[in-house]
């Protein structure tokens, strides 16, 4: 029978704390251990986008300490140290791969591109000729002193190798002008571009790599269309210096007087690739094509890069079982521009695009994209949990000689591979309206034809190297498989 007492106190029988009597028959009381509830922290010092700490937010991520190094998710604008991602702990996430470099330089993007278009010249139909100054310049020489000779003129547009936002771009006709002993780039101008209201353009697509073994690679089914702000004319001696009417970078334009804001997606000097879509299927052109067509560009060209991803990525993190979750993710901005047949050509690849939301329709198509990332990312705040549980009962092991077992039980690394495999799948379908999975594709014929590029990459990148890499790298397709 309770004590009425206790209910002069507040207490009643059914919020009484839990009491145990000893052998003595004294009552004690049992204090119960509330299960605490985690949470998922972020870094974000090292961002100066509002939009990505909106999004953060919004996914209830909490603001980690600026010198906070152990948060879920680390996201810099620019890449990281390879001394950092290997420090990482294994339920973190960082958004930047080491070795991407490899394709978002643009002399490195040239020099990688034409290793693969030595070997597999028709499926590498998609970037224009280009040269490496100084290294290619007898090359170059020897290209022009060709069209000479079959009475051709081309246009030309010089690059810095390690440019942005349109700095330092200039077109030329006349090639002796050229200082042969700079470093940039040379590219063939593509002079028959698909217009828009009789304005060239470009489009800005937004691409998610969230493996590297395995290679797993996601499309935005969304992005931005960026115009010139001058009438286009073909390139001449008296228009080559007339950079709104050649140059698509928003960087350049926005500081021309025709530049137009709009607050619509269908109008202005921005628009969305969604509403480009429309306009193509509006005009009867084939959009499957169309987006088929952006696809394979994209995979073919992140083939290119991944031997020299996986290989950087397995520098940083040695002994990582296949198909355990990866510390690296990547959001890359294409830059694509379409010939008036509607075929795409790849201008440049950007490893840190812009999350800048000067106008509305920036603000819409980069959250979105931000959005979609974290949520196929699947960062749950059980996994700093789970992972140090892991750690510390494979340290037990160790230290008491106890064998490993293959047994499916929760905190073994076998069990978290499954799981995360099981809820990667799980987001990939949900996400499917948003962003598709381009890598590896459902289509089996598809996925042959890449993994024989893969196999040529491969040879590619290992040729002439150490034996020792060679035996480190054999047959990456074979684990790419397995985790597929």
């Amino acid at each position: 029978i309770p004590n009425p007492a206790q209910y002069d106190q507040g207490t009643s029988p059914m919020n009484m704390p839990p009491t145990l009597s000893n052998q003595n028959g004294v009552k004690r009381k049992v204090h119960t251990k509330k299960k605490k509830k985690g949470f998922i922290t972020a870094n974000v010092a090292g961002t100066k986008y509002e939009i990505v700490r909106i999004v953060i937010e919004e996914m209830i991520f909490h603001k980690a300490r600026d010198d906070d190094e152990t948060a879920n998710l680390i996201w810099n604008d620019s890449s990281v140290q390879h001394e950092k991602i290997a420090e990482l702990r294994n339920y973190q996430r960082i958004n930047h791969f080491p070795g991407m470099g490899e394709i978002c330089r643009k002399d490195c993007l040239a020099r990688n591109m034409a290793k693969m278009i030595k070997s597999q010249p028709q499926e590498y139909s998609f970037i224009p000729k280009t040269w490496i100054f100084p290294a290619e310049c007898t090359q170059f020489q020897n290209y022009v002193k060709e069209l000479k000779r079959k009475r051709k003129q081309k246009t030309f547009i010089v690059k810095p190798a390690n440019g942005a936002m349109g700095h330092g771009i200039s077109l030329i006709r006349n090639y002796e002008k050229l200082p042969v002993q700079d470093h940039f780039i040379v590219q063939e101008y593509l002079d028959k571009p698909f217009l828009m209201e009789g304005y060239k353009f470009d489009l800005r697509f937004y691409i998610l790599v969230t493996s590297c073994d395995p290679l797993r690679v996601f499309l935005y089914n969304d992005g931005l269309v960026r115009m010139g702000t001058e009438k286009y004319h073909t390139p001449n001696e008296s228009n080559l210096n007339q950079l709104y009417m050649h140059l698509t970078n928003y960087s350049v334009n926005k500081h021309n007087e025709n530049f137009e804001r709009d607050e619509t997606v269908d109008k202005g000097s921005k628009r969305s690739i969604g509403w480009f879509t429309e306009f193509l299927r509006t005009n009867d052109y084939d959009v499957a094509k169309f987006w088929g067509d952006v696809s394979e560009l994209v995979v073919k060209t992140l083939i290119v890069a991944e031997p020299h991803v996986l290989h950087a990525y397995r520098m940083c993190r040695p002994g990582q079982p296949p198909g355990s979750a990866s510390i690296c993710f990547e959001v890359l901005g294409f830059d694509i521009i379409l010939d008036r047949k509607l075929k795409p050509w790849l201008l440049e690849i950007n490893r840190a695009p812009s999350f800048g939301t000067d106008q509305k329709i920036d603000y819409d198509v980069k959250k979105g994209v931000l959005l979609n990332t974290l949520k196929l990312l699947n960062i749950r705040a059980s996994d700093k949990r789970r992972n140090l549980a892991q750690q510390k009962a494979e340290a037990q092991r160790r230290l008491y000689g106890q064998g490993s077992t293959r047994k499916l039980t929760a905190g073994s690394s076998e069990w978290e591979r499954q799981r995360h495999l099981l809820e990667r799948r799980r987001e990939e379908l949900k996400s499917r309206q948003t962003r598709l999975r381009i890598y590896p594709p459902d289509d089996k014929l598809l996925l042959e034809k890449y993994e024989s590029l893969l196999s040529a990459a491969f040879q590619t990148f290992l040729a002439g190297r150490a034996a020792s890499l060679q035996k480190e790298m054999n047959n990456p397709l074979k684990r790419m498989k397995a985790c597929t």
